[in-house]
């Protein structure tokens, strides 16, 4: 069995979201965007311990609380290789905004994108979906048809593309290669509002349709 739990954090109330398995009590913090304690309470009052922290991408609103997430629970921090430049520039991309966060660590696991990360007894698939971010990648819960997928895909809308690295036919191409063939029925967990499912993006969407 499975809970998650989405916390919009944040200046920008970006999701992170916890994911437990709740046979082991293991549990996977997605992109914890600010305020690493808040985050680590949430799990500690729910009798879990964080074994995994993902990251989407590294956009400065979705790291903002990793250094003390990081610092509070050990967990080792997954990221893919083409994000972690962004990642190290967090702190300054964020002050262009008048936002200050926590220099974040390095990455302790480098990700492919083809790879499956093992949380408990979950197991999530890693899609390589570049376009809003160099390095962008979604984490597909196959056996429970739950997507956690960043910034890519939105209800009605999809990621930005007019920061550094974006790239809108990228983008598209990704939504279109990884995330379009997957079920219908598939639950989006985006990294801005509300979750939405592939079969209405895929009907409704006016970027993709």
């Amino acid at each position: 069995m499975i809970r998650i739990l989405q916390l919009p954090l944040g200046p920008l109330q970006t999701n992170c979201y916890v994911l437990a398995d709740l046979d082991t009590k293991q549990a996977a913090v997605i992109d914890p965007s600010w305020d690493g304690r808040a985050i680590a309470e949430q799990a500690r009052q729910q009798g879990w311990t964080i074994s995994h922290i993902l990251l989407t991408h590294t956009h400065f609103d979705h790291v903002g609380g990793l250094a003390e997430l990081k610092a509070l629970s050990g967990a080792p921090i997954y990221v893919h290789p083409d994000a972690t430049a962004m990642l190290s520039n967090a702190p300054r991309a964020a002050m262009i905004w008048g936002i200050t966060i926590d220099p974040p660590p390095p990455p302790d696991v480098l990700l492919q994108g083809d790879e499956t990360i093992q949380v408990g007894t979950l197991l999530l698939d890693v899609l390589y979906t570049p376009g809003h971010a160099p390095g962008h990648v979604c984490f597909h819960l196959a056996a429970e048809k739950v997507l956690f997928d960043g910034d890519v895909l939105f209800q009605d809308s999809i990621g930005r593309t007019d920061l550094p690295g974006g790239d809108y036919d990228l983008l598209l191409t990704s939504i279109r290669d990884k995330l379009l063939p997957l079920p219908d029925e598939t639950a989006v967990l985006s990294g801005h509002g509300p979750a939405t499912t592939i079969g209405d993006e895929r009907r409704t969407n006016p970027f993709l349709t």
